[in-house]
């Protein structure tokens, strides 16, 4: 139970609160939840879209977007912001990449890749309201907390201290690939579009592990959280588009 309220307590807003501290070992076996994290916040934008489609779009799509974000405290956006400075400022460099990941003010590049998935989540989210896709609201979370599940299987983690650590040291692994193979076919119930969302899905994951240890040699917390943002949004943008042709 204590790795499963971990995640709950990492990922998103919920009150939970940890009698004790969380051994490295129980870090490592909460990567194994954050698919289950992903389904909650699923069902949770599922549950407030249904109940209030009488909205406007426009509206409904906002709300749903600001919840989105509300519920997992920014995290991931925090993690893009940084991201995006360090890959631009770091001009290539290891150590400087490093380095301004860890600074806490955000530079306009970061502002400017706040600003870019926002607004294609929103321009995604309406379309998809519009049309009352309402259930794929469950896959997109699912499919963005599997993103660690990925990079941490198949790529070093950079930083020696911290959760992203003993997530690296301890993860099972076995189960890991598991529980990935399980919840990716949770992409199937949408038949050909949720095929080929579940394809773009993977082959951005390769394409960020390929660029992270491009210029890093590894993943941190940071480019985690940057790669949950940008697999959300690519499948939320996939989804929609394949919807118009297939």
């Amino acid at each position: 139970m204590t790795p499963f309220l971990i995640a709950l307590q990492f990922l998103t807003v919920f009150p939970v609160h940890l009698k004790n501290m969380p051994s490295p070992k129980q870090n490592g076996q909460s990567l194994l939840f954050y698919p289950v994290i992903g389904l909650l916040i699923g069902l949770v934008l599922f549950a407030v879209a249904s109940f209030l489609h009488v909205l406007p779009v426009v509206l409904l799509s906002t709300i749903i977007l600001v919840l989105w974000i509300l519920l997992t405290g920014g995290l991931h956006l925090d993690g893009l912001a940084d991201t995006a400075d360090a890959w631009v400022g770091g001009f290539g460099d290891k150590e400087n990449t490093l380095r301004i990941m860890k600074d806490p003010a955000c530079g306009p590049f970061g502002v400017l890749s706040l600003i870019v998935i926002c607004l294609i989540k929103w321009s995604a989210l309406y379309v998809l309201l519009q049309e009352q896709y309402y259930t794929a609201l469950i896959l997109f979370p699912i499919l963005g907390r599997l993103t660690p599940l990925f990079l941490f299987l198949t790529t070093e983690y950079v930083r020696e201290k911290g959760l992203g650590w003993s997530i690296a040291q301890y993860i099972p692994k076995t189960w890991a690939m598991i529980i990935f193979g399980i919840s990716l076919l949770g992409a199937g119930y949408f038949v050909w579009v949720g095929l080929v969302t579940a394809t773009i899905f993977i082959l951005t994951l390769i394409y960020l592990r390929y660029k992270f240890i491009q210029r890093i040699d590894g993943i941190t917390g940071d480019t985690i959280g940057a790669s949950i943002e940008i697999a959300e949004t690519v499948c939320l943008l996939c989804f929609i588009i394949c919807g118009f042709y297939i």
